[in-house]
């Protein structure tokens, strides 16, 4: 009787997962039906009424409820009869408060009002209408200096020591806005609570609603404050937004605040907005299958590889050499990724990748491990069979000639970023320097597999499933090198993977598996367990 596999009922499992957060994405965007009889709210925009936009500014979020006085308010900016149906961007010289100076805090108010409110003071707003604030300022790390680090030796200066650094003022020169102008009907008791909070009802209809597109607002827009900074200029977007837009602008200011609360850095965060900053529902299904196909070809082809690497007897047909080195350029790209405080998206699957790779070193020095009561023991199994003496002596003549190409080129690389490009500390350098190897000529080091399959004239011994997987992801990670943010070097080698792999796919059809041979170096698309029914058939 033949099993159902763990990994059907897996992909089975996230299929199903997929397609109902593709139904639950598409139900933000879908209002709620006022019924016949139901008690319903309007929008105040429906009847095109004129609106003036005004705005404010002051160091505390809710001024009125903190004590303050109407002279810690200012008005920055009005904009008469305002067209809020279409997009519109102005420029604002805001002068900065002492206190904000001070590594502080600044607020922006936004609200529409027509001509019998406008001339009112704060206070009496705030009260009736509906308001929105939005913060101006956000305290981060600033980026650490670079320099050349010949200079600074040969000017007779030292390289600054890394100090503790605290978060810093940094106020944003962009500032998106969003207005809720769909003509909807919304029942009283059907009202999206991430809505409720921003709903304030008057004669029927609802005000308004003003919120600050978190999704526009990237890292990139803020600057440094400094005590003199008394001046900044304010570029103010202004544009319509639809229902489900904003329902979607909301669930994810929520999504980031948890991530916020999880440890995720701002820079982290920041990434995500990326994702869904100027997306339609379409292209964002699209990304949420993509992302999520992603996740699933990156669980088999870990649960293949190291179901392969775990059950491998003999290491015939592998190339000792391109492991090695695989484990070596994962680790180093794990620590530049590090070194760059690349987004957590892109850094903790670095890492796992790096942890497999070493322990698949393990495996192909034959290394064992054993306890003996609380001592540790680690040995090295040196018994080979001919088929990996074979192997090793077609891995030892690939690897001698790329070495004459490579070492040069990494070499010279090196020194030419040591003279000519600036870094943040020797250590910086030499990694800068190793990584840039990686990635430029990382690629080739995978030729010794490659010239090992030539030389035995099979691909048998490799894990092919894993393969597959991997390749997949490797087209995907195609797709998300325009939409993560991430280093050019590590976005460009996304591509240079495609290449590797449409080689060994040619050699898999160069070189067919004998699907009948049952033996060590035997193809390893089936698993030992699965091969053992067919010996006891055989025999």
């Amino acid at each position: 009787m033949k099993y159902i596999s763990v990994s059907l009922i897996l992909s089975l499992i996230f299929a199903v997962y997929v397609v109902n957060t593709i139904w639950t994405l598409a139900e933000i965007f879908i209002p709620p039906e006022c019924s016949r009889g139901e008690r319903c709210f309007s929008s105040y925009l429906a009847s095109k009424p004129v609106q003036h936009l005004v705005l404010y500014t002051s160091v505390k979020e809710r001024p009125h409820l903190e004590g303050s006085t109407a002279d810690s308010v200012s008005k920055v900016h009005t904009s008469l009869k305002f067209d809020y149906l279409n997009p519109a961007t102005f420029d604002i010289k805001l002068k900065v408060p002492r206190k904000t100076r001070n590594n502080g805090t600044l607020f922006m108010h936004a609200v529409l009002l027509d001509d019998s409110r406008l001339y009112r003071e704060f206070d009496e707003i705030i009260r009736t209408e509906s308001i929105h604030t939005l913060p101006l300022v956000t305290h981060t790390e600033p980026q650490a200096a670079t320099f050349n680090l010949l200079q600074q030796n040969n000017e007779g200066q030292k390289v600054p020591e890394k100090k503790s650094v605290h978060p810093y003022a940094h106020i944003t020169t962009v500032a998106p806005l969003s207005i809720l102008t769909d003509d909807l009907k919304l029942p009283s008791n059907k009202i999206p609570g991430e809505l409720y909070p921003y709903i304030r009802v008057r004669s029927g209809k609802f005000l308004p609603i003003l919120q600050h597109n978190v999704l526009k607002s990237r890292l990139s827009h803020f600057q440094l404050l400094n005590s003199s900074s008394t001046e900044v200029n304010i570029t103010v977007n202004v544009a319509p937004t639809s229902y489900g837009s904003l329902r979607l602008s909301l669930h994810v200011r929520l999504a980031l605040e948890q991530l916020f609360a999880l440890g995720f850095s701002e820079k982290d965060v920041d990434d995500v907005k990326g994702i869904f900053a100027d997306t339609n529902l379409y292209l964002l299904s699209a990304t949420v299958l993509i992302a999520s196909c992603h996740l699933l070809f990156d669980f088999l082809a870990f649960k293949n590889d190291v179901s392969f690497w775990r059950r491998k007897r003999s290491l015939a047909g592998l190339s000792a050499r391109t492991v090695l080195w695989r484990a070596f350029s994962q680790l180093v790209i794990f620590f530049y990724l590090l070194d760059e405080m690349t987004s957590l998206l892109v850094l903790i699957p670095a890492g796992i990748s790096a942890v497999i790779e070493l322990w698949k070193v393990t495996k192909v020095l034959h290394l064992r491990v054993s306890f003996s009561g609380w001592r540790l023991r680690v040995w090295r199994d040196s018994s080979a069979d001919a088929g990996e003496k074979s192997t090793a002596k077609a891995d030892a003549e690939a690897m001698k000639y790329l070495s004459m190409l490579l070492y040069p080129l990494c070499i010279a690389g090196a020194i030419y970023s040591l003279v000519y490009e600036p870094h943040k500390s020797w250590y910086s350098w030499a990694l800068h320097s190793i990584v840039n190897g990686v990635y430029a000529f990382g690629f080739l080091f995978m030729l010794p597999q490659l010239f090992v399959n030539y030389r035995l004239r099979s691909v048998a011994a490799l894990p092919w499933r894993a393969f597959m997987y991997k390749a997949f992801n490797t087209f995907i990670d195609d797709i998300f090198a325009f939409i993560i943010t991430m280093p050019t070097a590590h976005r460009v080698a996304c591509f240079r993977d495609d290449l590797v792999f449409l080689v060994y796919l040619y050699q898999r059809w160069l070189y067919p598996v004998d699907k009948s041979r049952t033996d060590t170096a035997s193809s390893m698309d089936e698993n030992p367990e699965e091969l053992e029914p067919i010996k006891q058939k055989e025999e």
